[in-house]
């Protein structure tokens, strides 16, 4: 295992965090995303333990990803590594998933769209953090 920034894991947890804010806002797919998550907001859990659990997952998500990719990774190599796990491993275990469960394209490409995005700026955060 490489040698782990910690203070970059947190603003890579946090940016991701952020991304998901605006991500599933009604501003860009939040109501496409309740309408194809069958999402009723009265039965939503608390939403500080939504938040928390939600930062934790983003947290070790960031973790994971900056042990793969290592200290100081070169931009490139860094969205290499983004869009392969995004893509390659998340979308596509979503797909499997999704399809099993009967869920709709449409909610496939959300979140898997989110969470592309989140390793995106996981690599960008990375390559640009200053050694």
């Amino acid at each position: 295992m490489f040698e782990v920034n910690y203070l970059a894991v947190i603003v890579a947890a946090v940016s991701s965090f952020i991304l998901g804010g605006l991500w599933y806002s009604p501003a860009l797919f939040g109501k496409a995303w309740m309408r194809e998550a069958n999402f009723d907001e009265n039965q939503a859990g608390h939403p500080a333990k939504v938040f928390g659990f939600a930062f934790l997952f983003s947290f070790i998500a960031a973790l994971c990803f900056a042990s793969l990719v290592g200290p100081a990774p070169e931009l490139m190599v860094a969205i290499h590594y983004a869009l392969i796990v995004g893509i390659g491993f998340v979308a596509m275990s979503f797909g499997v998933n999704y399809q099993f469960s009967n869920k709709s394209w449409t909610l496939l490409f959300i979140d898997s769209g989110y969470h592309l995005g989140q390793f995106l700026l996981f690599a960008l955060v990375y390559a640009f953090w200053p050694q």
